[in-house]
């Protein structure tokens, strides 16, 4: 197996400026049936899953269950507001390091008070002020990611030649690992020993 290295370290590194969330201003503000709704999130997410081509970003069972499971507010009329779709933003991202329980304590008290208010602090206002973190915190990825990867390209300095390469990059994928079992852990210590004071 031989890797490039710097082609892989760039590419990861380019991939991450690739990373954009949805903007307020591109979701509609007229109310969506549930298949205007996954076609949306589809259009706009799609490029942030790992296999573009197969992996489903929403579907309508999905949608179903978040609203049984009282993640989603229930649809009026059978259609969804804007912030019915900043909510499922929210969850799109969460459900891939939280559980459904810890996505529910997380959102609901944020529902409760934000979700469909005409007060300046809104969801849609919520949203933003999180999402305004971006730029920053993919810069700080960038460079925690290419710390790592020169870590990990001091290990098995020992190892046998044919088998370097690969145990080197079995080394920074733990590293990753491990980065994303901390803050996973320190997320779901954070849920359970408070309640959001909202």
């Amino acid at each position: 197996m031989t890797i490039d290295r710097e082609d892989l370290i760039n590419s990861i590194i380019d991939s991450l400026g690739r990373i954009q969330h949805i903007d307020l201003e591109d979701i509609p503000n007229i109310d969506l049936y549930m298949d205007q709704v996954t076609t949306f999130m589809e259009s706009k997410l799609r490029n942030s899953t790992r296999k573009p081509d197969e992996d489903k970003i929403l579907t309508k069972t999905m949608i179903n269950n978040y609203a049984k499971n009282d993640l989603l507010p229930p649809p009026v009329k059978k259609k969804y507001s804007k912030e019915h779709i900043l909510v499922l933003i929210f969850i799109y991202y969460f459900k891939g390091i939280l559980s459904i329980g810890d996505i529910q304590k997380l959102l609901k008290p944020i529902t409760e008070k934000y979700f469909q208010t005409s007060k300046e602090m809104n969801l849609g206002s919520i949203y933003e002020e999180v999402f305004s973190l971006e730029k920053g915190a993919i810069a700080d990825l960038q460079e925690n990611i290419i710390k790592k990867f020169d870590l990990s390209q001091d290990t098995f300095k020992e190892a046998p030649e044919e088998d370097r390469e690969m145990l080197q990059l079995f080394s920074f994928i733990s590293m990753l690992s491990y980065d994303v079992y901390v803050k996973k852990l320190l997320i779901e210590k954070m849920i359970d020993s408070f309640t959001l004071g909202l």
